[in-house]
Formats: C-alpha cells, structure tokens, sequence
C-alpha cells in the first residue's frame, strides 16, 4: 500500500488548474473553502460542488485543508462557544460528504510568516525565505512592538539600523504587505489588528493557549468520534515565537503534549518536514519515531539554514532535512496501517515558464511537479528496497 501523493488546489481561481495537478502525477487532491469567511460553516451544497469537480477530473478530495479555527476561539473569548459550534457543523458537513481527514493550525493570527516570497536563487528560480534582520527591522521599524529587541539576537539586532536606512519605502511596503498577508486566497491582517492580537496574546501565553487548544479539541471530540474524523494540527511555521506571539506546535515536546491533552485518536499530526526543519532544535527523525502513530498527514519539503536561522526552501530531496529517512519511516508507518498516510509536496520553486506566470506564494506548478516526482521516486525506490 503506497502512500496517497496529492497536490494543494486553492479552488477554482487557482492558476493551476486540477488538469495540472492531474498530469503531475497526483492522485489525490488537498482542498478547502477558502471564500467562506472564518468562523462560518460550510455548506453542505458548497462543500459537494468542490467534490464533483474535483472528481470529476478523475481526482479525489485527500484531505481537507484547512478547516481555519476562529481567533475566538483561539483566545477562548466571550464568542468561543458560538464559533465552536460552527466548526462542528462544518465537521459534520464534511463527514456527510465523504471527507474524514482535516488539517488545521492553531498558530496566532498570522499563518505562516516569510520576508521574501521570490528570493532568487543561483539557478535562476525563486523560492520562499525568512530573514531574522528584515523581520526584525518591521517589528522594530514598522510594529514598533515594545521590547521587540529582547526577542531577537544581538547578532541580528546589529544590523537592524543598517539594513533599515537602505530599505527602500518600496521594500518596506513590501516587506509589510508579506508578513501581514496570511493565506494568500483568504486576506490578510492590518497593522492595528495585529497590535490588538499582540496585546490579547501577550495575557494568554504559551500555557494558556495551549489550555485553549485542549479546550478546543474536547469540544470537537464528540463530534470527530462519530464521524470517525481524523484531525491533524499544522506545526508552527517558523517554529518559533513570532512577533511577540505564542507558538504551541514548534517542537517534539509540543506535539507531544498536544497529543497527551486529548489523548484520542481522531486528534493527530500533520507532519510538516518544513516547519519543524526551519528550528535547529529539531530531530525530525527522532521527533517522527514519537509521534508517528498519529501522523496521518504530511507535508514534505526541505529547508537551508544559515548561522542566523535565516532559512530559505530548498529542493525537496536537497537540504537540512533528511527526506530519505524521513520517508524510510513514512513508509513503516504507513505498511502497518488500515488508512494510508496522505502526503504532498510543500511548496515548490517558482521556475522555468512559472517565472513568467501569477500564481500563490509557493504554489506554482511546476516547482511542485518537479517535488512530487522526486518524493514519488524517493518513495518507490524505498519500497522496492523493503520488499527485496
């Protein structure tokens, strides 16, 4: 039983297309509503109309991600149980339809944070990057987060004001827009309500969202034993504290302890190698051997780090993650299981005819084909070698 290799679609104003996704090799699909609005449920009606062209294209919907969890929920505020509520209908919804595996995250406002989503690399193509001075200069310049600089290394904060007064206006409108903009089919944060957050977030801490996520997850538990739902949580991307803001999901301690809250198993792990390969305090390897019976849904993709933790997304098979043992263990998992693990290529390169094409941060095409070919083979030469 092999693993289910899928592609991310954004939906129908994707611009690539599921008959891209198709000839990539894909046999799978990882989707979701993006243009209903946090917090609401989803249609049924809705929810079927993506299924039946996704299907209809000779694909299946994998994976449902994300179902997005609402900040009120996250700060377990005077609107949690009403936006709870929801979630589970929209859980219900998606039973109904057939679709039984979800991701999701708990990370703090922002998705997952980058300074550059074109950062050039020496062959010609593009790729996502984090630079610890340029986030440092928007919480410092920009934010102006108050003991921003206690956050940050002295290396780092070195180089703030020099990197600052050669920032053009252009670049710091851009740098800005990026940090803020969330999910890129779904809008992104303004500079206030990121500073509300900062405040709300600043009273909860570390243990007291990690208390709301246990909270969540009690509450949706009922609801995911009797549709036999599996949910798994996105680790932090960067898997650190950002911004000032708490990270729950940034380590192998953390996962741990979130699977130890609820200790059920419909509340699993989206294995995410980039996330958690961004933190030079992970073993990946050692982190999966933990948690591995309860990953059941994972993103592969490669990181290089610097000596300052600046981190750039390299080729899939080419970087500070070992994908080879990483996939070694998948593929143990997934031999001894009923269910198998879906997995897809995380971002990708923008490159070759891409270059000259719009499409989401890390979601062109042909990046993501030339990944998804090299874990197909990563993964079949694997097998092959087990079964000898």
């Amino acid at each position: 039983m092999t693993l289910i290799q899928t592609l991310r679609w954004y939906g129908p104003s994707d611009p690539v297309s599921l008959k891209d996704i198709k000839q990539a090799g894909a046999s799978g699909v990882v989707s979701a509503l993006h243009q209903v609005p946090h917090g609401n449920e989803w249609p049924v009606s809705q929810i079927i109309e993506r299924k039946h062209a996704i299907e209809k294209e000779g694909l299946k919907w994998s994976v449902v991600e994300s179902v997005p969890v609402h900040e009120a929920i996250k700060t377990k505020n005077k609107d949690c149980e009403f936006y709870l509520n929801n979630y589970k209908k929209t859980l219900r919804n998606l039973s109904i339809c057939g679709l039984k595996t979800i991701c999701y995250n708990f990370m703090p406002v922002l998705d997952w944070t980058r300074t550059e989503l074109a950062w050039p690399l020496g062959n010609g193509a593009k790729a996502l990057y984090l630079d610890w001075v340029d986030l440092a200069v928007f919480d410092m310049k920009v934010l102006k987060r108050s003991g921003a600089s206690s956050f940050y290394q002295s290396a780092v904060l070195e180089q703030v004001e020099e990197r600052y007064v050669k920032m053009s206006s252009e670049r710091l409108a851009e740098l800005t827009e990026i940090i803020l903009m969330g999910v890129p089919t779904e809008g992104g944060v303004t500079l206030n309500q990121l500073r509300e957050s900062i405040d709300i977030y600043k009273s909860i801490g570390k243990e007291g969202l990690q208390e709301n996520l246990r909270h969540f997850l009690s509450s949706i538990m009922e609801v995911c034993e009797e549709e036999n739902i599996q949910m798994t949580i996105h680790p932090d991307d960067p898997p650190f504290p950002i911004l000032g803001l708490p990270r729950i999901a940034s380590s192998k301690e953390d996962l741990e302890y979130i699977l130890q809250a609820v200790d059920e198993p419909f509340n699993g792990i989206c294995f995410c190698t980039g996330s958690l390969g961004a933190g030079s305090h992970n073993d990946l390897p050692e982190i999966l051997n933990a948690v591995g019976s309860r990953v059941y849904f994972a993103h592969l993709r490669n990181v290089k780090k610097d000596n300052f933790g600046n981190f750039y997304e390299s080729d899939h098979l080419d970087g500070d993650v070992d994908m080879y043992e990483i996939m070694r263990k998948l593929v143990e998992l997934n031999a001894n299981r009923d269910q198998p693990i879906t997995f897809r290529p995380d971002h990708g390169h923008q490159m070759l005819d891409d270059l000259n094409k719009i499409s989401n941060p890390g979601y062109s095409a042909i990046g993501r084909l030339k990944g998804l070919a090299e874990l197909r083979g990563l993964e079949m030469g694997i097998t092959r070698g087990i079964q000898k």
